[in-house]
């Protein structure tokens, strides 16, 4: 009985989103499901799925959160060009 625990940060991946959205939750759901049947042989009915969404200041790499990260990765970028 599979246990997948998908762990993604709350943030709009499309125009106007703050959010994953229903469809894309349920895109995951089925795509992971499906992709453990297809490997391992996994009855999607026995298969847990569980999205969980993180705030971004509940995120971290790098020693710092995800959205100081970004800004590291945008002022390296910046000074590249």
């Amino acid at each position: 009985m599979p246990y997948v625990n998908i762990k993604v940060t709350r943030e709009g991946t499309l125009p106007g989103e703050t959010a994953t959205t229903p469809e894309q939750k349920k895109a995951l759901i089925k795509g992971v499901s499906d992709l453990l049947f297809e490997v391992m042989g996994k009855a999607p009915h026995t298969t847990y799925v569980i999205i969980e969404e993180v705030e971004l200041e509940n995120w971290g790499v790098g020693g710092v959160t995800t959205p100081e990260y970004r800004q590291q990765i945008a002022a390296k970028a910046d000074k590249s060009t």
